[in-house]
């Protein structure tokens, strides 16, 4: 669905919104995200017009949610709609650079909504550099009037792109752990949304407990562990048509799933013969390989974003610890060496390859930590704190992390992301308490 979607988002290509590339001057508006911790751009967004009272308020909605997705980035810092000196009423209307240049706007984003006699719409924006006068890029989409929300989010990603140099991560989707109920009898159910909270919506009931949900880099699949009729199985759940299946019928527990790079397989751990090591299966042959073999306690099996290696928690050694392996299990090596007594566990490897996220429990101040580190174990850094902080999981960009923190006392559970510089901490508002947060890759 979401295919097909995109296909029809892209097709109206306005000739008028854009620029050829080789017409198209270098961009000298930028920011570094690799330099750490960096200013927030000014950038003005005005109202996309439209020419009747529904367009227009569907323009000042894509135009808000622009906005709200590039200011929480940290990176963008929208400027007051109010201290606008020019109105564009169209794309046709010519930016009056020297006025906004006076609002220290580096950035301008000009757009438009129309009617389209098939009962469409047709949304346009063109994205200037204020001070060098020039359109830095340009599109149109059509699309459904119902789909106006996730066009102003892959205008956002644009945006994003051009002005950064790395791709977006707005036109993704949230799956969650909605906990509801006491503590001692959480109703939890997975639930799903918008990267920014919106289109909420659950998937399942709340009559079986549900854990760990993870998303297919390639479909509109999760994997996740339910205890249906108190039977821990991992299953397989697609989010267009709502149909589950067991991965297999295993005689012990499993836990822990995740998708590898390709989709077409999912590892987990599994407790059979009283012995919980890792597992692999492929999804079309359903045939399961093991990986681990060892007294311990190995689970969270992630694979790299090549396939090539895996990253896990493991007591083997005494304590749980990240390790790092081969994919068929082979050359296990441990890689947590922090300063002080810990435990280190849910290893995420990120998208980009370049670093491994976890959690960290420091024995000696009794606080949760999320950090990430080199796939060798060096370079840790701590991002975030809390009296219990847990299941760190990337954007498709491998900039940000979201994870989900426990108030003390029995306090509410809530959803945050914060991005590698350790800064720009924001709380992802959700109906219920929340855990368990699993980030889509991009929408195709």
């Amino acid at each position: 669905m979401r295919n097909v979607l995109k296909k029809i988002l892209c097709a109206a290509f306005m000739a008028t919104a854009v620029l050829s590339a080789a017409n198209l001057a270098h961009a000298e508006v930028k920011i570094d995200i690799t330099r750490g911790r960096v200013e927030p751009m000014p950038i003005a967004i005005p109202l996309f017009p439209g020419n009747t009272p529904e367009l227009q308020q569907m323009g000042k909605d894509i135009s808000e949610v622009i906005a709200k997705d590039l200011e929480r980035s940290g990176l963008f810092k929208p400027i007051d709609r109010k201290a606008f000196l020019q109105e564009l009423t169209s794309l046709d209307v010519q930016p009056r650079f020297a006025d906004w240049r006076t609002l220290s706007a580096q950035a301008l984003v000009q757009g438009s909504v129309d009617q389209q006699p098939s009962g469409q719409i047709r949304v346009a924006f063109r994205l200037w550099d204020v001070y060098g006068g020039q359109q830095l890029e340009g599109k149109g989409y059509g699309t459904d009037p119902g789909n106006w929300r996730r066009v102003a989010h892959m205008i956002a990603d644009l945006i994003y792109t051009t002005i950064t140099g790395e791709s977006g991560y707005f036109d993704t989707r949230i799956v969650y752990i909605a906990e509801s109920g006491p503590a001692i009898n959480k109703v939890k159910r997975l639930a799903i949304m918008d990267q920014d909270g919106a289109s909420h919506r659950y998937l399942t009931d709340g009559s079986a407990l549900v854990l760990t949900p993870r998303f297919s880099p390639i479909g509109p699949e999760i994997t996740y562990l339910s205890y249906f009729k108190n039977v821990p199985r991992v299953y397989l759940f697609n989010i267009d048509t709502g149909r589950q299946e067991v991965l297999g019928d295993f005689p012990g527990m499993t836990y822990a799933p995740r998708f590898s790079p390709d989709g077409n397989g999912v590892t987990f751990s599994a407790a059979l013969n009283g012995n919980s090591d890792i597992y692999t299966m492929d999804l079309r042959t359903r045939r399961m390989t093991r990986l681990t073999d060892s007294p311990a306690i190995d689970t969270s099996p992630c694979y790299s974003p090549k396939g090539d290696q895996m990253t896990f928690a493991s007591d083997r050694g005494g304590s749980q610890q990240i390790y790092v392996m081969n994919a068929d299990g082979s050359n296990p090596q441990r890689i947590s060496f922090g300063t002080g007594k810990g435990r280190y566990g849910t290893p995420v490897w990120s998208p980009r390859g370049d670093l491994i996220a976890f959690t960290r429990y420091a024995t000696s101040d009794g606080n949760f930590y999320i950090g990430v580190m080199k796939p060798d174990g060096s370079g840790e850094r701590l991002l975030a704190q809390g009296f219990l902080v847990e299941a760190p999981t990337w954007s498709p960009n491998g900039r940000v992390l979201m994870y989900f923190a426990q108030s003390p006392n029995g306090g509410r559970t809530r959803l945050f992301s914060i991005d590698l510089t350790g800064y720009n901490q924001r709380e992802i508002v959700t109906p219920q308490d929340a855990s368990d947060p699993a980030w889509s890759p991009l929408s195709p």
